[in-house]
């Protein structure tokens, strides 16, 4: 959510972003907004002068009755009456206006960064660099939940025909084990960094909703809870921010370091879909996120500090991996950039997504009021705030076995995740 001042003073630069994120629907949207926010100053302007003149006229008014001018002074009464009575209605105008203007704001993108790539689709998001050699065995790789199967690993069938349905599914035995294992390892991968660990709630209310994500994202992801003014998040990052909606927060309590467990809840409503048979694009998964919330001048640095945590943790666990810059059709309407980290899939021969890493300026500080204390009483403003996954398995279970697949069809556990898996060095096929 851009500043309304800023809308006012620089109107072709916000147009001009519209058009660089293939939005031009939303250019007269622009000028909507400065013609209503014209109108309210003016309305703001108008009732301020008023109130003025009935506070000088209230004084006047007692100056009379102690010279005994009581005529006069009923006389002053009667105008003060009839002003109150035009200002009754302009406090409802003011908040209608206010209500529109803040309505279309919500709509208005965010101001890319000047090193974000023009691009109308994912289509068009640029490698910035590879990490790890990637490696194409001499032996076929199955579909992940072939070799998940040969391990008497995920039951889908029971989940999508008996208790849910179509993106739901069981893990069992050591590939379940193995899920918890890489979570446990990222748990404390983060904490040895330097973020603090939370669980956080896994509903929220709509106020945050609306604060942390745009409607578009709102209406293709987010399951409502009927009856309820509460949503199932979609990512931990939502009730993250939202904790600190409406909070004015001490320059010297910066940065906020937070790294959070959660399921998470998706609809995946889009071109993409379900998968009906894999755990790719599913409605169900769990996700270790890391989250910022910094002073402005920091946030570029956290967003550099908080893609390489993702790409080291893959790393660690012998999976190579890319960093792909998105482009900015490809860039949801609060963020100012964003970078996705991509495992290398030894069966497809590509990359694919396994985390999304953004930094989303103020916008959704601006949206949840969430403020920085400066060193002066009066010196506030608004976070940046900053989002990334560091892994969200079992999608993130894919790039694992497809990776650490041996020829013999057994899979090996990387040293750093042995102390979460019990000592084993390898998961063995399942026998009959």
């Amino acid at each position: 959510m851009l500043d309304k001042k800023f809308v006012r003073e620089n109107p072709d630069l916000v147009k001009e972003n519209i058009k660089k994120k293939f939005q031009d629907e939303k250019l007269p949207l622009v000028d909507e907004v400065i013609a209503l926010d014209k109108e309210y100053r003016a309305l703001k302007t108008q009732a301020d002068e008023l109130r003025s003149k009935v506070n000088k006229m209230s004084k006047q008014i007692g100056g009379l009755m102690a010279k005994g001018e009581k005529e006069e002074a009923e006389k002053v009464k009667t105008e003060v009456k009839q002003i109150n009575t035009e200002l009754e209605g302009l406090p409802a105008k003011e908040k209608e206006l206010e209500e529109k203007i803040n309505k279309i704001m919500m709509v208005i993108p965010q101001m890319i960064g000047d090193d974000v790539p023009i691009g109308e689709d994912d289509s068009k998001n640029v490698e910035r660099e590879r990490f790890g050699e990637p490696v194409v065995p001499d032996f076929e790789v199955p579909y992940h939940v072939d070799i998940m199967e040969s391990l008497n690993g995920i039951d889908l069938d029971t989940a999508r025909d008996k208790t849910s349905g179509n993106g739901f599914y069981y893990l069992r035995g050591d590939i379940a084990r193995l899920h918890s294992a890489v979570l446990s390892y990222a748990r404390d991968f983060m904490i040895d960094r330097g973020f603090t660990y939370y669980i956080p709630p896994y509903m929220i209310r709509s106020s945050v909703v609306t604060g942390v994500m745009s409607f578009a994202e709102m209406e293709n992801m987010m399951y409502k809870i009927e009856g309820e003014d509460l949503y199932l998040i979609g990512t931990s990052e939502h009730s993250m921010i939202g904790k600190f909606i409406d909070t004015i927060i001490p320059e010297d309590e910066l940065p906020k370091t937070m790294t959070s467990y959660s399921p998470c809840f998706r609809k995946e409503v889009g071109a993409h879909g379900i998968e009906e048979r894999g755990v790719y694009r599913i409605h169900q998964f769990e996700k270790q996120e890391m989250v910022v919330v910094c002073k402005p001048e920091d946030s570029d640095y956290w967003y550099d500090q908080l893609w390489k945590n993702t790409v080291d943790f893959f790393r660690s666990l012998d999976i190579p991996v890319r960093t792909l810059v998105c482009c900015s059709g490809d860039l949801a309407d609060l963020k100012v950039r964003s970078l996705d980290v991509e495992a290398w899939s030894p069966r497809q021969k590509k990359y694919f997504e396994v985390g999304s890493c953004s930094n989303l300026g103020d916008a959704q500080a601006r949206r949840l009021n969430i403020k920085i204390q400066g060193k002066e009483k009066k010196d506030k403003y608004f976070a940046h705030t900053l989002n990334n996954t560091v892994v969200a398995p079992p999608r993130m279970l894919i790039a694992f076995l497809e990776n650490n697949l041996q020829a013999d069809g057994t899979v090996r556990v990387p040293e750093a995740l042995r102390p979460y898996m019990g000592g084993k060095e390898k998961l063995e096929r399942c026998k009959g």
